[in-house]
């Protein structure tokens, strides 16, 4: 293996961020972005130095003027795009504050747990729709 660029992985923090009402908060990526024009869930890159818990705070504040009151563990994801490897530390927000809202121009979408397969999402993140799922339609 001598010579080849090891690929850097990604750590990322992932909010499933439930409602009052049960449904599930999702946001469509900018056209630009890798994966873009798909569904996900919110969050963002966890920085040097930082824990997840501050990470998902100032990522869903950046992104949704939400501030994160209580938030769970749900799943880890680790996916290989070739070009990219991501770690998806993925958390179940379930209590916030504010009213959620595109800061930056995404288009948002509240969905039953149900309504998830319906929606075009990121390969990697197939395992958060299905241990969303199992969590809620046992």
């Amino acid at each position: 293996m001598s010579g080849t660029l090891e690929k850097k992985c990604v750590h990322v923090a992932v909010g499933v961020i439930f409602g009052s009402d049960g449904r599930i908060l999702l946001a469509k990526r900018p056209d630009h972005l890798h994966m873009g024009g798909r569904w996900e869930f919110p969050g963002g890159k966890v920085e040097d130095g930082e824990s997840i818990q501050q990470a998902m705070s100032r990522e869903l504040r950046e992104e949704l003027a939400i501030d994160v009151v209580q938030m769970d563990k749900l799943i880890e994801v680790r996916h290989d795009y070739g070009e990219k490897q991501v770690f998806l530390d993925t958390w179940c927000v379930t209590e916030f504050s504010g009213e959620p809202q595109g800061v930056e121009g995404q288009e948002l979408a509240w969905v039953s747990a149900r309504e998830l397969s319906n929606y075009h999402f990121p390969d990697a993140n197939q395992p958060i729709v299905e241990a969303v799922q199992a969590k809620l339609l046992h």
